[in-house]
């Protein structure tokens, strides 16, 4: 009688746990579903971006940028309310992952937040202008990584992974390199309103399914496009130091204000790891087109392809994280590093700045 006693005790055990954990996923449900029923507060660029392309709840779109461009209107399928809200918190995504901008921090970004390691990493340093950058004419440039060109190209061949790749899976990716973070899952509300704005700015900007444009991904830069001087570190380190600290930091860690990244790191513990293609010592090739098609703010295209892969090779040998595919030994490596060049480096600095004021006098 007592080991039935036992048995049927152990039974109501698991049993109540299995409820709380049910009643724990309700509650969360309840959450997502009033969240994704809320009006959405924008970020100032968000606000502007979608109000120009006149994202409204309506049975039909046109897009006014296809008509202030001088084409025919092109009318579409409308939004509802739901899908105007998804394309709202996408953008917001985009612009604001940290959540910086949000009057209730990342709950609004999904804490979108788990998916990335350090407090820099937000879409738009690298989708610029909330992934919708264009010029003083008004134009996308080469190479700018807009995610209406990317989600026009669907499924397409990643020559890394040797994989047909989806926009969703490619936006996984982007978490996993470029933030040195951790894969979503494919169906996380992060990755389906991220989608839901780049299918939106497609339909906005006219773009073509299957049709690789310009402004998709980045223009990489090989070694065959240089005069071929050899990439240089010693020249990198003083293109940097004229022409990027000033914004990224002498030693490449970023300028934060008041908590939030204004200029993103590209060294040290916030910065994209060791195994993103954005490193130059991974591919040698992607980090020195980011660079000629999207730096300085203001001034791009004013660097020369070699001045961009001694940039991007200098980089390179700053410290920053292990990639996950590395093992114990480089990640230790590396957290050593970002802990003892820094002081090195000031130290070494001062000492050269004292004999040059002694060379002065």
């Amino acid at each position: 009688m007592a080991g039935w006693r036992s048995r049927f005790f152990r039974i109501g055990i698991i049993l109540s746990m299995l409820g709380a954990f049910y009643l724990v996923a309700l509650a969360s449900q309840a959450e997502r579903d009033q969240l994704r029923s809320i009006d959405v507060h924008l970020t100032p660029t968000c606000s502007e971006k979608l109000q120009a392309y006149g994202l409204t709840v309506a049975d039909e779109y046109r897009s006014p940028y296809i008509v202030k461009a001088g084409g025919n209107p092109v009318s579409a399928a409308g939004y509802t309310a739901e899908d105007v809200r998804a394309i709202q918190r996408g953008c917001n995504i985009v612009d604001d992952l940290q959540g910086h901008l949000s009057p209730t921090g990342v709950r609004e970004r999904w804490n979108a937040t788990r998916f990335v390691r350090g407090t820099h990493t937000t879409c738009t340093h690298c989708h610029q202008s909330a992934g919708d950058k264009h010029d003083a004419e008004g134009k996308r440039p080469v190479g700018s990584n807009n995610l209406g060109a990317s989600w026009v190209m669907a499924d397409m061949y990643d020559r890394f992974t040797g994989m047909i790749l989806s926009n969703e899976l490619r936006q996984m990716q982007c978490f996993i390199n470029s933030s040195n973070g951790f894969k979503p899952n494919i169906s996380d509300d992060v990755i389906r309103d991220v989608t839901a704005y780049s299918r939106f700015l497609a339909a906005a900007l006219d773009l073509k399914m299957g049709v690789r444009y310009p402004e998709q991904g980045l223009d990489e830069i090989p070694a065959s496009a240089t005069s071929r001087r050899g990439d240089d570190y010693v020249r990198g380190a003083r293109l940097y130091a004229e022409t990027c600290a000033s914004c990224h930091g002498p030693q490449g860690f970023g300028l934060v204000v008041e908590g939030r990244a204004v200029y993103p790191a590209v060294a040290g513990p916030h910065s994209f790891s060791t195994d993103s293609r954005m490193n130059f010592a991974a591919v040698n090739t992607i980090m020195p087109g980011f660079i000629c098609r999207n730096m300085p703010p203001g001034a791009e295209g004013s660097l020369d392809n070699q001045q961009c892969r001694d940039i991007a090779y200098f980089l390179s040998t700053l410290p920053r994280p292990a990639g996950d595919l590395k093992g114990p030994l480089s990640a230790v490596w590396q957290q050593a590093m970002m802990k003892i060049m820094p002081p090195l480096t000031r130290y070494a600095e001062s000492i050269g700045r004292g004999q040059s004021l002694q060379s002065d006098q």
